[in-house]
């Protein structure tokens, strides 16, 4: 089961030389051979990849967003990585990144260059040139007759692969990438384990800094500007105030100011530490919680832990998900809806790594029809809400399968609602 003693405690997050910490090496060296060995397990001869996550996961590059094609890999069976990326991030690759062997420059095909040509045929020409340095170089490596599995499906670039001889697969690639990012290896549990550190210095920023007439905007800003200080790539997150908290606000942080009596709601979402995404909420009580706030607070509290104690491998996420609320808990009256799969996102747990949203999910939505096994090595966030009168608490762990259950990363205090006191 899961037991907070069990952590071992996060470390520095600089580079010294009288510990071990997160070895980069080591992380960089495992995930490639995983996704070599899921690449050689399949049909294929070569994977081109496009999507960021992926790309990182083979070269260990510094994926932040980009503007779509600008870069990718091509991982080949004989375990050769050639990349491509833009000139800057090209010219600085081949210096600082030693690891790799043939970095070349990318002729972004798809995404916003093409879009900004506003010209069907300049997007054709893009298309066509990409497919055809990536042709070049899987002619160089000897896989150009074979079968080249791409991670993303976009029909123009395959029918320009097709082109030239090409047999492409849309399916496998992503199926590979998948498998082998499933389950986290023990420097990837680290990064986790730090951002969720980070989060909490967010956190303590937050208690520190809400209190009556300053607005969600500034207090959000503090604990960003404490996230940046530890090291995080800050890509997400919000917070939220009074009635802003239920249902959850669509402009996310707004310019309300913050009231006597109100709950605080911080979503820490795709925090960044070495690329691995963070998501962690807590609620917090501006003042003494009134009886509805701590019997909303418990309520989300004990569903949460209810999933948590059903988590272990072996276990299959049609199981697990009768731990969240069914439509009665779920409020479905007051949302009007009929369906689980109306109600994306308050009631669900999912995987956690190099993207937000990794396998496994466990959710009353698709689980129960569509379930998938639960794997020692899987890691992800758990969360929960409840509304309390017209405001709301939402609550969230950050969690990696263990033997026997699962170890919670995170460690802001769970079993009651943070009290923000003001006065005095």
């Amino acid at each position: 089961m899961y037991d907070r003693n069990f952590m071992e405690g996060t470390r520095g997050t600089m580079a010294v030389d009288w510990e071990e910490r997160i070895d980069v090496q080591r992380l960089r060296r495992e995930r490639y051979e995983r996704a070599l060995e899921r690449l050689r397990d399949s049909d294929l001869e070569s994977m081109l990849l496009i999507d960021d996550p992926n790309v990182r996961y083979v070269t260990g590059l510094a994926m932040t967003g980009g503007s779509g094609a600008d870069h990718y890999t091509l991982l080949t069976t004989d375990g050769d990585v050639v990349h491509w990326d833009t000139a800057d991030h090209a010219s600085n690759q081949r210096f600082n990144c030693p690891w790799l062997g043939d970095v070349r420059y990318a002729c972004p095909g798809l995404g916003n260059v093409p879009r900004a040509s506003g010209s069907a045929t300049a997007r054709r020409w893009l298309r066509e040139q990409m497919a055809e340095t990536v042709h070049e170089a899987m002619s160089e490596y000897g896989v150009a007759d074979d079968p080249l599995g791409i991670d993303v499906a976009h029909a123009g670039l395959v029918a320009a692969f097709e082109d030239r001889g090409v047999t492409v697969d849309t399916e496998a690639a992503s199926e590979a990438m998948l498998d082998a990012r499933k389950t986290k290896t023990r420097d990837e549990i680290e990064c986790l384990r730090q951002v969720a550190s980070i989060c909490e210095a967010g956190f303590q920023a937050i208690v520190e800094n809400a209190r009556p007439g300053r607005r969600e905007s500034e207090v959000w800003g503090d604990a960003v500007r404490e996230l940046w200080r530890h090291g995080a790539m800050v890509q997400g997150g919000y917070l939220t105030s009074g009635p802003n908290t239920w249902p959850k606000h669509q402009a996310n942080t707004t310019d309300r100011a913050i009231r006597p009596g109100d709950l605080v709601y911080a979503d820490f979402y795709n925090v960044g530490y070495l690329g691995y995404r963070s998501c962690y909420y807590r609620t917090f009580s501006v003042g003494e919680p009134t009886a509805a706030q701590e019997k909303a607070y418990e309520r989300a509290r004990d569903d949460l832990y209810d999933v948590l104690e059903r988590i272990e491998p072996g276990a299959t996420t049609d199981e697990i998900c009768e731990g969240f609320p069914d439509m009665e808990g779920e409020h479905a009256g007051w949302y009007d809806a009929d369906e689980h799969w109306q109600l994306t996102t308050n009631h669900w747990a999912h995987g956690l790594g190099l993207q937000l949203y990794e396998p496994p999910l466990i959710w009353r939505g698709v689980s129960p029809d569509h379930p998938i096994e639960i794997e020692e090595g899987m890691t992800m966030a758990v969360e929960t809400q409840q509304p309390a009168d017209r405001q709301g608490v939402r609550v969230e762990e950050m969690v990696v399968v263990r033997e026997n259950g699962v170890e919670i990363l995170s460690q802001w205090p769970v079993e009651e609602i943070t009290q923000i006191d003001h006065l005095g």
